[in-house]
């Protein structure tokens, strides 16, 4: 009977009441506009199937709470903003990539006469002049963009003393281009 139901908000206030096959119905029913949307608001197509399924889990959990005073589409893409913004303000609070102003610095710090001179070899050089700890933490996460969490995993260390290592890094990556 739920299947026969082509509206959403009766597909959802149906799945509320515990019908297994109008929640289907209404996830396939409103699946492919909650990924537009999250897609558009978003702007970044890659992460569109996560924040969709984040959407929907989050619809789930509170669809006992449904009561059908708006239509269920518009609940359901009120839930698919606020879960875009949450993912933005996550995404903002995460440590970025080095900007890649250390490369034009390196170009400017090199004599101009040398021919084919390279932002990489400058680079190399510099990096050489590191400890061997900041380095090997400050490649990984800077240049390969390795999160943080992951190459602290990778070298055994607490992500504290991988944080500090890219700071000092960083610190000293200036200085050496300052001197």
């Amino acid at each position: 009977m739920a299947s026969a139901l082509l509206d959403p908000t009766e597909l959802a206030l149906a799945a509320r009441s515990g019908d297994r096959t109008a929640l289907d119905s209404f996830v396939r029913t409103l699946q492919r506009d909650v990924r537009r949307y999250v897609t558009a608001l978003s702007a970044d197509p890659n992460s569109a199937d996560d924040l969709t399924q984040e959407t929907f889990l989050r619809a789930l959990k509170s669809l006992h709470r449904f009561e059908g005073r708006s239509s269920a589409r518009t609940w359901l893409l009120s839930i698919a903003r606020r879960t875009v913004a949450d993912d933005l303000r996550r995404k903002a609070s995460r440590p970025r990539i080095a900007d890649r102003d250390w490369q034009r610095a390196a170009e400017q710090s090199q004599p101009t006469q040398l021919p084919g001179f390279e932002e990489r070899i400058a680079l190399a050089e510099l990096l050489d002049q590191l400890p061997a700890g900041r380095r090997e933490v400050f490649v990984l996460t800077q240049l390969a963009g390795v999160p943080y969490a992951q190459a602290a995993t990778h070298l055994g260390y607490p992500v504290g003393t991988v944080r500090s290592r890219v700071s000092r890094a960083r610190t000293d990556l200036a200085d050496l281009l300052a001197a």
